[in-house]
């Protein structure tokens, strides 16, 4: 992955905001919305296109873009900043192989301690009824 490849690519889009900035953020364009076409990267391989792909499949479009909004802060400035980091790390996240797991046995000793540990609290309930004389 080629980050400042990737960093070239993105398109950004400034919106207006809503939430709280009184009559200011009726005027100002603060929200910042990044798009990233996946299918026409140059920064990404194709194995880490069908990772992508495969890991972020809810948040891609029909043509294959991914869109992002951050509206955080009051500074567009800002909000582009954090949009780039939150798009980086959900990349960085999505490109991550899990470890496979093996299967493993039980060890002898933890059968034994799980079979006491019924034994004791079959004997505790049989405890519990009524004695017959």
């Amino acid at each position: 992955m080629n980050r400042d490849q990737i960093l070239s690519e993105l398109q950004f889009k400034a919106i207006r905001s809503s939430g709280p900035g009184g009559q200011h953020a009726n005027k100002v364009s603060s929200k910042v919305e990044l798009c990233f076409a996946l299918h026409t990267s140059n920064g990404i391989t194709e194995r880490e296109k069908k990772r992508i792909q495969l890991k972020l499949s809810s948040k891609l479009t029909k043509e294959g873009m991914l869109m992002l909004q951050c509206d955080e802060s009051r500074s567009q400035h800002k909000n582009k900043q954090l949009i780039i980091k939150r798009f980086f790390t959900l990349l960085e996240k999505s490109l991550v192989v899990p470890k496979l797991r093996r299967k493993s046995k039980p060890t002898r000793s933890s059968i034994e301690k799980r079979l006491k540990g019924k034994k004791i609290a079959s004997l505790k309930k049989l405890n519990r009824g009524t004695p017959e004389f």
